[in-house]
């Protein structure tokens, strides 16, 4: 026996031909009058969209279509709605994120992203299991939101009595797993951003964060290149892959200075340019600023004028410290941190620091933070006195790393837009 949707059904007098989708794919019903039971009630109560079951006996038509020669059938689910007409209203993008169940039904190539979607999840674990990290899962409801620039969602703890945000990462929980003992952690979850919608952004997604004590960022850049070379090659069984007009090469990954990525990509040399003359830079390209210190206008202009153009896969170092209030003063250059971005095809793929682990310098991190709230930066990073708390105990130096799930799909469907490789993304409510 065998079940399914019809997708199609076409009644000729004493045959009838109809198609039954499954979740493998579609196969052809055919249905006489002579040899299937109930023949007049299939003919008068089945139409498209209803689930059956069957019983009959494979063949092959005179026109070489794989068939079942029906013999018994069942109506498991009848439709009341009738399905769309599928070369018209199902095509339309806000019909279809509006209406999930019906796209998934007419696209199949729709619910392929959600396999490929969980075979990324799968490899990833079984690559950083592999690597000796232990799965852990921390809390969604915080008192303290942190761990990135965002606005949070809120909500009101009654048993507490006092708000609650939902995480928009878990960072903040995974290095007091570090303090706490554990050297190698990750978890893959959810957070919860309160921002727009674009392609690569949705206010609810899924990240994967890694953590390892006694590493650094050069760490966690080996790391993330062989985690990312090994999902591309696991999933499109090649390192060089085509996405959308674009051939890219996961062999080989660049590595290049923010500063560095500026002059090349857009003939701006910040080392030789004045505050002055960074504002009126950013003021010609109607971009808001929120901070007049250099490191901000720096990566500011690298945000405008660069990430969109870095294709293949290039991690960007050297981040200014005003724009990364976690990672750990740089080795070697005073006012900057050992941060790495990971960009392919112009999207920010992962966000990576040697973890800053001083107690002292955090506390000042967070103080500058206020002050960039107190200026009406709403995304500025709140004080958590019980994370300063727990750096006081101690944690080992260690470095960090975030992957953005969704966009990791995006790139390995081939799509354009993060709507199309989560399963119900957020949507305006239709009035």
């Amino acid at each position: 026996m065998t079940a399914g949707r019809l997708m199609a059904v076409r009644f000729l007098g004493k045959i009838a031909f109809l198609k039954l989708q499954d979740e493998t794919g579609e196969i052809q019903l055919v249905f006489n009058k002579n040899t299937t039971q109930r023949y007049e009630i299939a003919k008068k109560y089945l139409v498209r969209g209803d689930i059956i079951g069957v019983k009959g006996t494979p063949l092959i038509t005179k026109t070489g279509e794989k068939s079942i020669e029906v013999k018994e059938f069942e109506i498991l689910s009848k439709v009341i709605r009738t399905l769309p007409e599928k070369y018209h209203g199902i095509q339309d993008p806000e019909y279809r994120y509006r209406h999930r169940y019906l796209d998934f039904i007419f696209n199949p190539h729709k619910r392929e992203n959600l396999r490929i979607r969980a075979k990324i999840m799968r490899t990833l674990r079984k690559i950083l299991e592999k690597e000796g990290f232990l799965e852990v899962d921390t809390p969604i409801l915080q008192p303290v939101y942190g761990g990135a620039y965002a606005r949070p969602f809120i909500t009101y703890y009654h048993a507490l009595e006092r708000n609650f945000y939902l995480r928009i990462a878990p960072e903040l929980y995974l290095k007091r797993l570090l303090i706490g003992g554990f050297e190698k952690v990750y978890e893959i979850g959810k957070n919860f951003r309160n921002e727009g919608i674009d392609a690569t952004h949705n206010p609810e997604f899924i990240s994967l964060e890694f953590y390892q004590a006694y590493a650094d960022l050069y760490d966690m850049m080996a790391l993330t290149k062989k985690l990312i070379q090994e999902v591309v090659k696991e999933v499109k069984g090649s390192l060089k892959i085509k996405y959308q007009n674009e051939m890219i090469n996961f062999e080989k990954f660049e590595v290049m200075t923010m500063d560095e990525a500026l002059k090349k990509y857009a003939d701006i040399d910040v080392n030789k340019m004045s505050k002055e003359e960074m504002i009126e830079l950013l003021k010609k390209r109607d971009v808001k600023i929120r901070d007049e210190s250099k490191g901000y206008l720096m990566a500011k202009l690298f945000e405008e004028e660069v990430e969109h153009k870095l294709i293949q896969p290039t991690f960007i170092i050297d981040y200014p410290k005003e724009v990364t209030p976690l990672a750990k003063d740089h080795r070697e250059k005073e006012g900057f941190v050992e941060r790495f971005e990971l960009f392919i095809a112009g999207i920010e793929m992962a966000n990576a620091f040697s973890e800053l682990n001083d107690p002292i310098e955090q506390r000042k991190r967070f103080e500058y933070e206020i002050q960039q709230r107190q200026k009406g930066e709403e995304e500025a990073h709140p004080l958590d006195e019980d994370f300063i708390k727990a750096l006081e105990y101690g944690m080992p130096p260690a470095g960090g790393c975030g992957i953005g799930i969704e966009r990791l799909v995006l790139l390995l469907t081939n799509e354009t837009s993060i709507r199309e490789t989560i399963p119900f993304p957020a949507l305006r409510t239709k009035e």
